[in-house]
């Protein structure tokens, strides 16, 4: 996987290719779908596939804060795509200077003149250009003029609905991390590098891992059960807090992870995180002890949900009515797991001290 970062660090040996372009956010089946038709053309034409990414996203580039969140970072995007079979992504800063260009000039500079494009998988929606004149059928004029093909993307539905970055994005606010992993094709995960923080936790016996999230990456926010992904491979079950911490404070997001019976130094290590099941969302306490007695609550509560799900492998049928249908699911190394305890649903609310909704962002498609 070779990542290119801007038009003027590409070289020669980077034309020629079979190409998409968009957001990829998640990297869900629907966009393995349109990387598999990648795959096909590339297979028969013998050329790499590349991705052309933009950074920020366009969305976020004129809706700031009003945008929806990420459901990957820009890291992770490129790692599922390298796992996806993608050989390259070119990811263009998405500045004054390129939402200027016209569509035609786009085309010239990224497609043409940058990439040596030789096929082309884009929706057949698919606008672009200062002008907004950028569509499916001027690339396909433009194609048959300078000898690349174009074709449009294959829908990917499950259970009749079009698989898309926002529908995932409601079902995790929602708490069904079940139906968001047959959307995805693989268990939500968040993760980062541990950093010292203020060590809180410590001292009321509930020591965490504090793992800086960036503002754009908040999918999710409240308390979870989930299981953590040590370097060593081992995967331990626990409570995290993903958010801004307003009892404590915080200047920036964190997801914050207390491990269940783990005594070690995790400084400087990266973590993955898969929230399984939603506790409550995040609120500002009036005091540190109100805080530590919910925190107790908490944690009682996600033990009692482990106790009754197990970590390993489920037996057969086991959610099958989430479970992507026989044959189209991903290729193995989108790390298809299905051992973990996903819910379908927060934890009875009844059983929740605080009130546990969040807010379901935004029903945009920036898929």
């Amino acid at each position: 996987m070779q990542v290119i970062r801007g038009l003027h660090n590409l070289r020669d040996e980077h034309r020629g290719c079979v190409a998409t372009i968009g957001n990829f956010d998640g990297v869900h089946r629907g966009h393995q779908a349109i990387l598999e038709q990648c795959r096909e053309q590339a297979r028969r034409l013998d050329l790499p596939v590349v991705v052309v990414v933009f950074e920020p996203q366009p969305r976020e580039f004129f809706a700031g804060e009003q945008a929806p969140p990420r459901l990957t970072r820009l890291r992770d995007k490129v790692r599922l795509l390298g796992e996806a079979g993608v050989e390259r992504v070119l990811c263009l800063p998405f500045n004054d200077a390129l939402r200027s260009l016209t569509a035609e000039a786009f085309i010239e500079r990224v497609l043409i003149d940058g990439l040596g494009v030789r096929h082309l998988v884009v929706g057949d929606d698919f606008r672009f250009g200062c002008d907004r004149r950028g569509d499916f059928h001027l690339l396909t004029a433009v194609g048959e003029a300078n000898g690349f093909g174009v074709e449009h993307t294959r829908t990917f539905t499950v259970d009749d609905e079009r698989v898309s970055s926002s529908r995932i994005r409601t079902l995790l606010a929602s708490g069904n991390f079940a139906a968001a992993a047959a959307l995805l094709g693989r268990p939500y995960r968040l993760g980062g590098r541990v950093v010292p923080d203020q060590q809180l936790g410590r001292t009321i016996g509930v020591p965490t891992a504090n793992l800086p999230q960036p503002v754009r990456s908040l999918a999710l926010q409240g308390v979870y059960a989930v299981v953590s992904e040590l370097p060593d491979g081992r995967r331990l079950p626990g409570v995290a807090n993903i958010g801004w911490r307003p009892t404590v404070g915080s200047t920036r997001p964190v997801l914050e992870v207390h491990l269940f019976d783990f005594d070690g130094e995790l400084y400087g290590e990266r973590l993955a995180v898969f929230p399984c099941a939603k506790l409550r969302g995040e609120v500002k306490f009036d005091d540190f002890a109100a805080l530590k007695h919910q925190i107790g609550l908490d944690l009682e509560r996600a033990r009692g949900y482990f106790d009754q799900h197990s970590l390993q492998r489920p037996e057969a049928g086991a959610h099958s009515s989430q479970r992507p249908e026989a044959g189209a699911g991903p290729r193995p190394g989108l790390n298809n797991d299905d051992s973990l305890p996903l819910a379908s649903a927060p934890l009875a609310r009844e059983a929740v001290t605080l009130d546990s909704s969040v807010g379901t962002p935004a029903d945009h498609d920036d898929g």
